[in-house]
């Protein structure tokens, strides 16, 4: 199947894409594996971030983070592996970017990142959110993926 039978040549660089950020998880997801045997890993990193964080990053690490870190240390890593082998395979692309989308949110704004002006020029912060809305929106059927074999 050639780029432009399977919708053209935006199918096939939102497969590329695709491709791209599916690597970033599963490496994301890969360097947090040690966090299913010591999820206190999870837990000093969100304290070391609450220093810093604005009052509103602040309360959430306080009443959701902190509190979920056992739960989170466990589930997070997983999550990402998940969403970046669903990514690269293109399997569920417009869920996996979503799930994605909601991790990175989810993340910097515990991290405080997100409300600040800086945050602008990130390079974990627009181009990483940018990416993952595009695949959110037109990750459908997307060429040399998984789905878009089983859809024929």
């Amino acid at each position: 199947m050639t780029p432009t039978q399977a919708g053209g040549s935006s199918a096939f660089a939102l497969r590329v894409l695709s491709l791209c950020m599916g690597v970033f998880f599963l490496f994301m997801g890969l360097d947090k594996t040690s966090w299913f045997a010591e999820p206190g890993l999870l837990t000093k990193q969100l304290r070391g971030w609450h220093g810093e964080a604005p009052a509103p990053s602040r309360w959430y690490l306080e009443t959701v983070a902190i509190p979920g870190a056992p739960v989170f240390a466990r589930i997070v890593p997983a999550a990402e592996l998940a969403v970046g082998v669903a990514l690269i395979a293109g399997i569920q692309v417009r869920l996996a970017a979503v799930a994605g989308l909601f991790m990175v949110l989810n993340f910097h704004f515990a991290m405080g990142v997100l409300l600040r002006y800086s945050y602008l020029w990130n390079g974990y912060g627009p181009p990483v959110l940018g990416s993952l809305v595009a695949l959110a929106i037109g990750g459908a059927r997307l060429p040399f993926s998984v789905t878009s074999r089983r859809a024929r």
